[in-house]
């Protein structure tokens, strides 16, 4: 297992494991790899220093992180992650159809109710410039978290 830092197109790092160098190589180019912060898949590999203990100190009493890689980075993360949950709670999951059912509410088309999915960034743009009260969920959608 080896442990990257990595950073997004947005600027966000983040911690993650793989099984190998390859295994990370061979995830991200199927876009499989995805920001921890915000679902975005341009993620690279960022500058990183392995901690070094000091000479004569045994391996086992290098630093450990501060906290478990399992838990929030920041409280807007865990507020962030909060408020994701709320939404698919008391809202109907769409998939991929999410900019078509917006649309459709938005005409009259079909009855208004809270509905969550997923949509492309030609999608979105198209929705917003055409009126449709739309916002982006923080995070990314479900099963597709790293």
């Amino acid at each position: 297992m080896i442990r990257y830092t990595l950073k997004c197109a947005d600027g966000h790092r983040f911690d993650s494991w793989f099984q190998s160098a390859d295994a990370f190589d061979t995830l991200a180019a199927r876009g499989l790899v995805s920001c921890a912060v915000c679902g975005g898949i341009e993620v690279q590999k960022a500058l990183m220093a392995p901690p070094v203990p000091k000479k004569g100190k045994a391996e086992a009493e290098a630093p450990v992180p501060e906290r478990p890689l399992s838990e929030p980075a920041h409280p807007a993360e865990a507020m962030l992650k909060q408020m994701r949950e709320h939404v698919e709670k008391n809202s109907t999951y769409v998939g991929g159809s999410f900019a078509k059912e917006a649309r459709d509410m938005h005409l009259g088309d079909a009855p208004e109710r809270a509905i969550h999915g997923e949509a492309n960034a030609q999608e979105a743009k198209a929705l917003i410039e055409d009126g449709v009260p739309i916002l982006p969920l923080p995070g990314p959608p479900p099963g597709k978290a790293n």
